[in-house]
């Protein structure tokens, strides 16, 4: 079993990466957040989750071991697959998950796309004694990410991504007017995500 990987990043993708370890490129699918912390060119490492199917093996990458093990725990679940989990922690860090699993919190995960209130009614009943809030501040995920220089780091994300600078300047400018609130956590990678959804909404609306 494949639990890191540390290499040079060969290539960012909107959900992907590729490090190149000793001579491999290892593909991983990846959160919005953790792709935000790799650049093309530069050593890395991530810790991964190898999901194996009968016609398929696929790493899941994470910035930190505790973001892994939720999402482990998450596709325990009854209906929950890896890009379902991916996608709760794309939403959600690690210690809210905790919380709205250990409050019965059902709103939490209709907030993530594609899961309804059935579903989240059932991912609340599973994870039921499976995780336990650690009582680490919910706000210690953004205070990490936040930055006097979020700017800069979100631009280089945005072009790593494939957008050009101009274009990620341009959005950055707009989603301050759009959604002040937050852009004034200077968390990067809540940033970078509400930056992703405003340049996908604009590709389609074109």
């Amino acid at each position: 079993m494949i639990s890191s990987l540390t290499g040079t990043v060969q290539a960012v993708t909107l959900n992907t990466a590729v490090l190149n370890v000793n001579g491999f490129g290892m593909l991983v699918n990846a959160t919005p957040g953790t792709l935000s912390t790799l650049h093309q060119g530069r050593e890395a490492t991530v810790h991964t989750s190898m999901v194996v199917r009968e016609d398929s093996m696929t790493l899941f990458g994470f910035a930190s071991t505790d973001e892994r093990d939720v999402f482990e725990v998450l596709i325990g679940v009854s209906g929950i697959g890896p890009r379902t989990g991916l996608a709760i922690l794309a939403v959600h860090t690690p210690e809210e998950v905790r919380i709205a699993a250990n409050t019965k919190d059902t709103a939490a995960f209709t907030k993530v796309s594609g899961i309804g209130p059935k579903g989240a009614s059932r991912i609340v009943l599973e994870l039921n004694g499976k995780l336990v809030p650690t009582g680490a501040p919910v706000t210690s995920a953004a205070a990490a990410g936040a930055s006097a220089t979020w700017e800069p780091q979100v631009i280089e994300a945005l072009t790593g991504l494939g957008w050009t600078e101009k274009d990620a300047t341009a959005t950055l400018k707009a989603l301050s007017k759009a959604d002040p609130e937050v852009v004034s956590t200077g968390n990067v990678a809540d940033i970078l995500r509400a930056a992703l959804r405003s340049m996908s909404s604009a590709n389609r609306a074109r």
